[in-house]
């Protein structure tokens, strides 16, 4: 399928693979890009050494494009910056900031610069400062979340901006990726989905649990603090809550979530750890390569938009 993202990045299908901390590595990105989409490795925290490992590792598995995901507040994203200018990374997305000031740099590299936003705003800023393209993404998805549901930005972002729009939360199969293109989306970005797939490393114990989820087991943490997070619910999730209905303030719920997310992904603690997944949860019930979950994905969208 062709679209303005896949002309401008040189992919097969308009599928990105979201950049998520702790998971979207090289085995991950590699194998979303060899079968058509755009595989990225999230950068998150860690240092200019760990990423550029991660480049290579990738660069060995695959010759299609991928992408590098910054964490604009990482204490290391000056590093990593400059990193995928090094490194001849073809696309960077960006969360939790301005990529302003890098812009330049990865420009004249010819890097493709496709910040993800959270509301028109945000958007039409970061046109003017020269992305290539954005990710409107929704409420619905894991992790880090705005306010406004994907069903409502993604068409007031196509048509406030000209760049190409790709629609992100809540999105998982056939029938959300057309739902995507009719909003006005020349693409879609999913997380949740990738969880479950062969080639992604989380701990068993996670990946069950999406796997296991209904339309109802995804939470909002932190809302009081100014940081709501979706996550599966478990033990923590309803202890961070409860702390929130009581007045805790910021320092003393955060001790509830540190290393929460190493704990799900690294060491399977589902009852502690914080186990990120969008709402799409309830509809991911079934383990499959990235090549199965994509072409299953494209068979069921072209049938629905022809």
């Amino acid at each position: 399928m062709e679209t303005a993202i896949t002309r401008l990045l040189g992919i097969q299908y308009p599928i990105f693979q979201g950049g998520m901390a702790w998971v979207a590595e090289h085995s991950l990105a590699s194998a979303v890009s060899n079968a058509g989409g755009l595989g990225i490795i999230a950068a998150a925290n860690a240092p200019y050494e760990y990423v550029k490992e991660e480049i290579r590792k990738t660069k060995e598995l695959t010759d299609r494009p991928f992408g590098v995901n910054i964490m604009l507040l990482s204490p290391y994203a000056e590093d990593i910056a400059r990193l995928v200018v090094e490194e001849k990374v073809p696309v960077v997305t960006t969360g939790a900031g301005n990529p302003g000031p890098y812009m330049k740099q990865w420009k004249e590299a010819g890097i493709k610069v496709i910040p993800v936003v959270a509301s028109v705003a945000l958007a039409k800023m970061l046109q003017r400062a020269g992305a290539d393209a954005v990710i409107a993404e929704g409420c619905e998805s894991g992790g880090h979340i705005g306010e406004t549901t994907t069903m409502v930005l993604v068409p007031q972002v196509v048509d406030a901006v000209e760049i190409p729009v790709i629609a992100a939360g809540g999105i998982g199969d056939g029938r959300g990726f057309a739902a995507a293109r009719m909003l006005g989306a020349e693409g879609v970005q999913m997380g949740t989905r990738f969880l479950t797939s062969r080639e992604c490393v989380i701990h068993p114990n996670y990946k069950e649990r999406v796997l296991k989820a209904k339309d109802i087991d995804t939470v909002v943490t932190g809302r009081s603090t100014g940081h709501p997070i979706r996550c599966i619910r478990n033990k923590m999730t309803r202890e961070y809550l409860a702390g929130e209905k009581a007045g805790l303030g910021f320092e003393e719920l955060e001790t509830l979530t540190i290393g929460g997310l190493r704990k799900a992904v690294q060491e399977g603690n589902v009852d502690q750890g914080s186990l990120m997944a969008g709402q799409i949860a309830g509809m991911v019930n079934k383990e499959q390569t990235c090549q199965e979950m994509i072409e299953e994905i494209m068979t069921e969208a072209e049938k629905l938009l022809g």
